[in-house]
């Protein structure tokens, strides 16, 4: 009789189990699966050309999304009575989406070294905030821009403080060695060292290494892919020493361009989209607007030129693009 409870027992056990599903035959629900290149180029192409989301208002404009092989999907989004069209060839002033070239640039120069002085003119903590919108003059040199004017003056209660401008990265490529010392260089010789290093080709209309660039989407594409198929230092270190931006929620910041109903952290260069996807970015006051998406598989451009400030609407585009392209739903 005792011999028999074992044997009960282990009965028990087995239809206890199977009940709970623990000696099921029936397989795991598969993963769920990624939208495949045709839905994603589906998606992003029916967003970018709605006329009824964010992307409508700020036509004409060029977009492309692509990965660390190629770019993948592409279009010029035009606007009825505007003979304007903006192709991946299109040479534009990219305003603000210079500061992440320059990012890269010291990074790469470092070899991923940054010393504590280089994180705060990147992460634009140090308190070089009286820099003006255009700062410097197309014949100025890079020192001379740091001359002219307040460019050079640093305002000690903003150190350590984030203030978005031009000024710490001017003051920071002036430094002598061991700093940049790029202070002697002008447009063509700035743009002549920033291709040498970056492998990408540009010119500057005014030696603004936060502002004065110009080139073309696709070769702003080239950076990109660099940084997805980590062939650049900053590749590893996006979103590196990023300090918040919101005035309204951070008790450490002075101004910012984003509006107050987001709250983004700035890094070496670039913006962390924090309160949105994550996505890194850098968006230009003409509306020129390159990201990487947070896992770093993808990049995209909205490229556009709108003279009164657009920053913020290609924005908000590109995301919808993002999104689409990441999700394979049209936004």
């Amino acid at each position: 009789m005792l011999d028999r409870w074992p044997a009960l027992t282990v009965l028990f056990a087995t239809v206890a189990l199977s009940a709970c599903g623990g000696n099921s035959d029936s397989p795991a629900p598969p993963p769920p699966s990624s939208p495949d290149l045709a839905q994603r180029i589906g998606a992003a192409t029916t967003t970018a050309q709605s006329s009824s989301n964010l992307c409508a208002p700020i036509r004409p404009f060029y977009w492309e999304v692509g990965d660390g092989t190629a770019l993948r999907a592409s279009g010029s989004v035009n606007e009825a009575g505007n003979a304007t069209t903006y192709t991946a060839a299109t040479v534009m002033n990219i305003a603000s989406a210079s500061k992440w070239l320059y990012g890269a640039y010291v990074v790469e120069r470092r070899g991923g070294a940054l010393t504590a002085e280089d994180i705060r003119h990147l992460n634009f903590t140090a308190g070089y905030t009286s820099f003006g919108f255009s700062g410097c003059e197309p014949s100025d040199t890079v020192a001379s821009c740091v001359a002219r004017g307040n460019n050079g003056v640093q305002t000690p209660a903003h150190v350590d403080r984030f203030s978005y401008g031009g000024g710490h990265m001017q003051v920071h490529a002036n430094i002598a060695a061991p700093g940049m010392g790029l202070g002697a260089l002008d447009n063509a010789t700035l743009a002549a060292e920033m291709t040498r290093v970056l492998g990408m080709s540009l010119s500057y209309t005014q030696p603004q290494l936060a502002g004065g660039a110009r080139t073309t989407p696709s070769q702003y594409a080239v950076f990109l892919r660099r940084l997805l198929n980590n062939e650049l230092q900053l590749s590893t270190r996006l979103g590196a020493h990023a300090v918040c931006t919101n005035p309204a929620t951070c008790p450490t910041a002075v101004n910012t361009p984003v509006p107050a109903s987001q709250s983004f952290h700035y890094s070496l260069g670039h913006w962390v989209e924090t309160s949105g996807d994550g996505a890194f970015s850098s968006a230009g006051a003409f509306g020129f607007y390159p990201w990487i998406d947070v896992n770093k598989t993808h990049y995209g451009i909205v490229a556009r030129v709108a003279l009164a400030g657009g920053g913020n609407e290609s924005a908000d585009c590109g995301g919808l693009i993002r999104r689409a392209w990441l999700t394979g739903v049209a936004q």
